[in-house]
């Protein structure tokens, strides 16, 4: 499968294809939690998504993508990856985003006690994309506990989480509708990455769902 525009080639997962278009599952008991440290959790849901490759090649064909450049000390270097947000008010690239986000409002709502607003999205264009150690943690994040939902697909690619300041790490596969909801303290007491990949991988699309002044 490849997309018309992007130039990048995507291997469709045999475990994605519904046969029936692009479908959301139901969460409830389907969601497995995990609990970290000092507050945080990670939910996962496997192929939450059915039928995903048929939405990634959608966004990667009519996202208007961003190549952010960032200094790095004394040059001034390329962002390795594409980029695009959507705040609260914008209308999103294609209507199968805003029935996720309302699925996870739904489902995650009287825990979270608010609902995701706000859409970013990131292009892995393949292994040598990437993003560094962090937490979401810009706005009220920092001193709030949150959530951030984040909706894989096409090829799947490691995310890895780490208490903040180092230690053990925890790698999740994620690829091809996967959802992986990070919650509690996560994004001011742990960081997560995508590393690189050494051997040959196809392009992956993060959605990130957030609440509102989360980045």
């Amino acid at each position: 499968m490849s997309s018309a525009n992007s130039g990048y080639e995507l291997q469709a997962s045999l475990f994605d294809d519904a046969g029936f278009g692009v479908e959301l599952g139901e969460l409830g008991t389907s969601v497995t939690r995990r609990t970290l440290t000092s507050g945080a959790w990670v939910d996962v849901r496997p192929n939450w998504m059915t039928g995903s490759d048929e939405l990634f090649v959608a966004l990667a064909d009519t996202v208007p993508w961003l190549a952010e450049r960032r200094r790095m000390y004394d040059r001034v270097v390329d962002v390795p990856r594409l980029v695009r947000f959507y705040d609260e008010d914008d209308p999103l690239p294609d209507p199968l985003l805003l029935t996720a986000r309302d699925a996870l409002s739904e489902h995650y709502g009287p825990e979270l006690g608010e609902s995701f607003v706000t859409t970013g999205l990131c292009f892995y264009r393949d292994g040598s994309d990437s993003v560094a150690w962090h937490g979401d943690d810009t706005g009220r994040s920092r001193t709030e506990d949150t959530m951030v939902a984040i909706l894989s697909l096409g090829t799947a690619r490691a995310l890895m989480l780490r208490p903040r300041g180092g230690g053990h790490s925890i790698r999740y596969s994620l690829g091809h509708g996967d959802l992986l909801v990070m919650g509690g303290s996560c994004q001011r007491t742990w960081e997560h990455c995508v590393p690189k990949s050494t051997r040959p991988v196809g392009p992956r699309i993060s959605v990130q769902f957030r609440t509102r002044g989360v980045r």
